[in-house]
């Protein structure tokens, strides 16, 4: 074009497109077809608007507006026929057309157009008729099919196209205009441009210069403002440095956007600045700058799918090196367990990472130990490192981890080499068993667990069967835990017979006692060859077990026992043995004279009921005033109480006697 090109209107399609000029042409042409309209008015024509569905046969419509609103359709015999919609109140300075409905301002303000009834449905009066409509032009755009914001000067008004309900019909439009949002804003609009619910406006501001005092030109600025029904809140502000802003005016600047890709064109005469959506990539960007690395890793993870420019992995990386330079060597350590997953290099890379700073113990708690396994030099450095400083620690990690995950001999050997220089080390000693036990070396780990008296000697031996390897090693499980060694013993008869047993705890009596009471307390017969052994050990190191086992036994040598008891004094034994072996006044005369106990004589004298022993016990009695108040209390029931009268010297005083006569004659009584 030779002049000025004052507007360009494209369809939704993209394929058609609407040129205006200063010189008064008008164009519309396909861009993939031949179709094209050619017109020159005789005045400049500053608008043109091609309809938005320009593609479909039946909606070949555009207007023009210079002096007038001009519709031109195209009709039969593809002839264009133009028809006036609007004229007379001053130039027609924009235009916007969104489905059915036609919007335009003009130097009084802003119309709406239905095109299906072709009536005008509003009119939207300009606020301040004081600013000049060439400078300060009017800002237009659709929301949506029903939905037109308006801004001029520094007012904005969004409207809503209604139907109106059939009973206000009437004469009416069947439909109106709602101002559902109605703000100033703080500077003169250029533009404005909608986002979800939000607003985008392009602002032309002026300020006062503070060295000259005069108002100048500022540059201008993209502000997003939430409506509200009566005022707006800014949510954010940009101003823009374009070229040449000192010198430019409000109707210099323009606002696009490009609905499906919220993208935004700020047009001024020098530049063209493209604005864009803020999305997830820019917000990470962000929360790295500011060294937010947990929210910038939280952010990659939800958004994963959408991000282009980060790697979760990445992030994750740069996160453990900033907690590393921080020096939170446990919060890094920890993690990797994260953010490395499964991947083995970068195990290894960040192992050997926190070797050079000394920190390989921070690391190994969070070490993997199965999918993935990292390669045994790794653990077996972690283990040296704990070799060297920490027994505990190391201790910890071999009951942890699992034993294929190193070498274990060379683990063994620096052990090894480590308890030359503190023999007695328990904790060493310990977890050198349990490498020999992982080794499979059951015999040399019972060794140790057997020196260092440790809990889990008997469990081994179970697990593993170690029965052989013990032969030789009874005193020391004995010395350990009688009860548990004994208890092993004799649930595994059959592995280490009784004999063996006996034989070698013959030279600890004490411990070859406890074995063989278990024994007879399981089963009275089968260590019977051992019950005369057993007699002399219960009177060493058991006693009260000794009349118990004395009244079980059926294999005791009665003679060797009676021996014994009298040798040692055991009078209770003693007695029992006389009466067993039928020498019933022998142990009568024992429990008068040794015992003294005249409830025992009774007792025994009524279990072997034998009228001579009541005699005895009778005739022992006589002279003794408290045995003859016991006899009276008891012997009511067995021996006639006359006969005992009969014989009390004449005057000795006997405690009790009373109660002891009324007693008599009540049993008599009852016996009658």
């Amino acid at each position: 074009s030779p002049v000025k090109i004052n507007q360009i209107s494209l369809d939704e399609s993209g394929e058609h497109m609407g040129v205006c000029s200063e010189d008064g042409k008008v164009q519309v042409f396909g861009l993939y077809s031949a179709e094209e309209f050619h017109e020159t008015f005789d005045c400049p024509i500053k608008i043109v608007a091609v309809h938005p569905h320009f593609v479909r046969s039946h909606f070949k419509q555009f207007v023009t507006g210079g002096k007038k609103l001009l519709l031109y359709e195209r009709g039969w015999m593809n002839r264009w026929k133009p028809s006036v919609l609007h004229e007379g109140e001053g130039n027609i300075r924009n235009v916007k057309w969104r489905g059915h409905l036609i919007a335009w301002a003009n130097n009084m303000g802003v119309k709406i157009l239905d095109m299906i009834s072709k009536q005008r449905i509003t009119n939207v009066p300009r606020d301040d008729i004081s600013l000049r409509p060439d400078m300060y032009p009017c800002s237009l755009c659709w929301k949506d099919n029903l939905t037109l914001i308006i801004g001029w000067g520094n007012s904005v008004k969004i409207c809503s196209v209604k139907e109106r309900h059939a009973s206000e019909m009437r004469d009416l439009p069947n439909r109106y205009v709602e101002i559902v949002f109605q703000f100033d804003t703080e500077f003169y609009i250029s533009g404005l441009a909608p986002l979800c619910d939000q607003l985008v406006i392009l602002s032309y501001v002026k300020e006062i210069s503070e060295k000259t005092e005069v108002e100048c030109c500022a540059r201008p600025r993209l502000d997003i403002v939430q409506p509200l029904p009566e005022s707006c809140e800014e949510i954010s502000s940009d101003a823009l440095t374009v070229r040449g802003f000192q010198e430019n005016e409000c109707r210099d600047y323009h606002l696009e956007y490009s609905e499906g890709e919220s993208l935004f064109y700020i047009i001024s005469p020098r530049d063209v600045v493209v604005a864009k959506e803020r999305d997830q990539d820019d917000h990470i960007d962000w929360l790295l700058e500011k060294k937010k690395y947990e929210e910038a890793l939280m952010a990659a993870e939800i958004s994963q799918k959408t991000i282009k420019k980060h790697k979760i992995l990445d992030i994750g990386l740069a996160y453990i090196n900033h907690l590393v330079e921080k020096g939170e060597y446990d919060v890094a350590a920890r993690k990797c367990q994260k953010i490395l997953g499964r991947n083995t290099e970068l195990w290894e890379f960040e192992v050997y990472k926190f070797k050079e700073i000394g920190q390989l113990k921070a690391i190994s708690r969070y070490l993997p130990r199965r999918d993935p396994v990292l390669k045994p030099l790794i653990y077996e450095m972690v283990l040296h490192e704990f070799l060297e400083s920490d027994y505990e620690g190391f201790a910890t990690l071999i009951k942890e981890w699992p034993g294929d995950l190193y070498n274990n001999t060379i683990i063994v050997q620096a052990v090894v080499d480590h308890l030359k220089k503190d023999p007695q080390n328990r904790t060493l000693l310990r977890t050198l068993a349990e490498l020999y036990t992982y080794d499979q070396r059951y015999g040399r780990a019972l060794e140790i667990y057997l020196t260092l008296r440790h809990k889990d000697v008997f469990q081994l031996i179970h697990k593993h069967n170690l029965f052989s390897s013990i032969r030789d090693k009874i005193v020391l499980l004995m010395d350990f835990d009688s009860e548990k060694a004994v208890d092993m013993l004799l649930d595994n008869e059959d592995k280490i017979s009784i004999d063996r047993v006996v034989e070698e705890l013959e030279n600890r009596p004490e411990l070859q006692h406890v074995y063989l009471h278990k024994l007879f307390k399981r089963d009275h017969h089968k260590g019977q060859r051992y019950h005369e052994k057993q007699i002399s050990l219960y009177a060493e190191y058991d006693r009260p077990n000794l009349l118990p086992f004395l009244r079980d036994s059926t294999h005791c040598p009665l003679e060797k026992a009676l021996e014994i008891c009298q040798q040692r004094n055991f009078v209770e034994e003693t007695v029992y043995l006389l009466s067993r072996m039928g020498n019933s006044r022998s142990a009568l005369k024992m429990i008068m004279e040794e015992l003294q106990d005249v409830d025992k004589a009774i007792e025994f004298a009524k279990e072997q009921d034998d009228g001579e022993l009541w005699e005895d016990l009778i005739l022992y009695s006589i002279d003794k005033p408290p045995f003859i108040t016991g006899l009276l209390n008891n012997i009511g029931t067995h021996v006639d109480p006359i006969l005992l009268i009969h014989r009390i010297k004449e005057g000795m005083e006997i405690p009790n006697l009373r109660d002891s006569l009324v007693k008599i004659l009540q049993d008599y009584n009852l016996q009658v």
